[in-house]
């Protein structure tokens, strides 16, 4: 990391941007893994899924290689992705509960009371 001096101070300069997204590093590694884990789609994978997400393939390739050395697989990313929608619909069904349950409060207060009723609470 180079360091610039100017009127204001030292200012330490940053590395250079990431080109791609995150979101888009994870989902093409997952993509790629899947895609090698199966045998009748692991040839030229890599390749395919570069393509397909507008990626450079040696970037994908770097990004699998090292995704393979912390350990990851297809299966492990998609027992990470299947806990999260899991976590996700259990919330979702809580929600919708709790919606209705104030939907239904709601209801009662507004059409089952009488008039003099209805702005009570």
């Amino acid at each position: 990391m180079e360091t610039s001096i100017t009127r204001e101070g030292i200012i330490e300069a940053m590395g250079a941007p990431r080109k791609y997204p995150d979101e888009l590093r994870e989902r093409a590694t997952r993509m790629a893994l899947e895609a090698l884990a199966d045998p009748y789609r692991s040839h030229g994978a890599i390749v395919r899924v570069a393509e397909q997400l507008g990626v450079h393939r040696e970037a994908l390739r770097t990004w699998v290689r090292k995704a393979q050395a912390e350990g990851q697989d297809a299966s492990s990313v998609s027992a990470d992705r299947d806990a999260r929608l899991a976590q996700l619909e259990k919330e979702n069904r809580e929600l919708r509960r709790a919606d209705a349950l104030v939907r239904f409060a709601q209801g009662i207060r507004l059409v089952g009371c009488p008039r003099s009723w209805r702005w009570i609470g």
